[in-house]
């Protein structure tokens, strides 16, 4: 079985294609005719991305050499080659990730704008990645007795709070209040109501190679309704001491990922710069779709809430999601483009790209 097309010629009126052949070394490579090639999808990737190359350079003849052959040039050939082997690249990240998650739903990954390949040095998780010495579990031993949740003494009431969502199983409250779900202590079964941010998210994402210069983005590949659940931020969990050291060298490097968990005190940071989800991809924008709320569910200490990200209106299948950087809780949050916010701490002001009609012109 081969693993890619490389290059292809022309000679005495018979297509020749380069194979690179599974398993072996490129020292193994041979030139095969079509007729020899029984793998549509990689033929109409290789054609695809040697007309994509050549309608950016508005070039549309092929390099005539010796012995009538007919070649593709050097420049064309050797996108052709990089973009096979990204393919390769992006399609086992795509893999890998799928595999860590711990949701239904699925991650694809897509770049039909440059060769960047799968990000270096990041590590797909699920929930917090606590440093040594903070427990992001404080040992809750009990929880509801509702039968049918909520009742009179549902936890949100049991906090102070009402419930978060109402029977469509969406938000009702307001930015800025606190959502208390059920834990692993209650009575309750699975399908609480109010059993939602702990499910992950329930939509399929695709994290995606932007076309102006904000590096990666995710869009959903589904309907989302307004004041609906799509996804956590988690990271690592660190110290305000170690996030002000790390985001010293986060601002040499113009890129940080450092969210202040900042609801009752600025005790605690999380960083997803190593160790995040999806959420690690998702860019600022002036006008949002996504708002950030406190959860609190198995760890009720107030320092340290777990942070969902809800729709604030009716998104469409196919559109990016963003959310504004600047919202309460994320102010030091910075994507991994250049268009990243910078923290505060920062004196350069940043640019946005958001394009929104209302942007404020910089993310910081």
């Amino acid at each position: 079985m081969w693993l890619n097309l490389y290059l292809f010629l022309y000679f005495k009126g018979t297509e020749y294609y380069l194979v690179k052949w599974k398993g072996w070394p490129e020292s193994s490579n041979t030139w095969e005719p079509q007729k020899n090639l029984k793998c549509p999808l990689l033929l109409q990737n290789f054609l695809s991305d040697k007309n994509e190359y050549l309608s950016r350079v508005r070039e549309g003849k092929a390099l005539k050499v010796r012995n009538h052959v007919k070649a593709l040039k050097p420049a064309v050939a050797d996108y052709i080659v990089k973009k096979a082997k990204q393919r390769i690249a992006l399609r086992r990240w795509k893999e890998e990730l799928n595999r860590k998650k711990n949701h239904k739903a699925m991650i694809l990954v897509e770049n039909t704008v440059d060769l960047e390949g799968p990000p270096l040095d990041f590590y797909y998780i699920n929930e917090y990645k606590p440093a040594p010495g903070i427990n992001v579990i404080n040992g809750i031993t009990t929880g509801c007795e509702c039968a049918d949740c909520p009742a009179e003494k549902c936890c949100p009431k049991e906090a102070g709070f009402i419930l978060a969502y109402n029977k469509q199983k969406k938000l009702k409250i307001q930015p800025g209040l606190p959502i208390y779900e059920c834990n692993s202590f209650c009575r309750c079964g699975p399908d609480c109501p109010n059993r939602i941010v702990q499910k992950g998210t329930p939509y399929s994402l695709c994290i995606f190679r932007t076309n102006n210069g904000r590096g990666w983005g995710v869009k959903t590949l589904q309907k989302i309704k307004t004041n609906s659940f799509v996804m956590e931020y988690v990271g690592e969990v660190i110290t305000s001491e170690e996030a002000e050291r790390r985001g010293q060298l986060y601002d040499n490097q113009g890129n940080t990922y450092l969210f202040d968990l900042d609801y009752d005190s600025d005790e605690f940071t999380v960083d997803a710069a190593r160790y995040g989800n999806v959420s690690h991809f998702v860019n600022h924008s002036c006008d949002p779709n996504l708002q950030v709320f406190n959860v609190f569910i198995d760890n009720l200490d107030l320092r340290l809430p777990r942070i969902a990200l809800f729709s604030t209106r009716t998104i469409k299948a196919g559109e990016e999601l963003t959310f504004d950087y600047q919202m309460k809780g994320s102010i030091d949050l910075t994507s991994d483009s250049a268009d990243g916010l910078s923290p505060s701490r920062k004196r350069i002001r940043t640019v946005c790209k958001c394009g929104a009609v209302c942007c404020r012109g910089y993310l910081n």
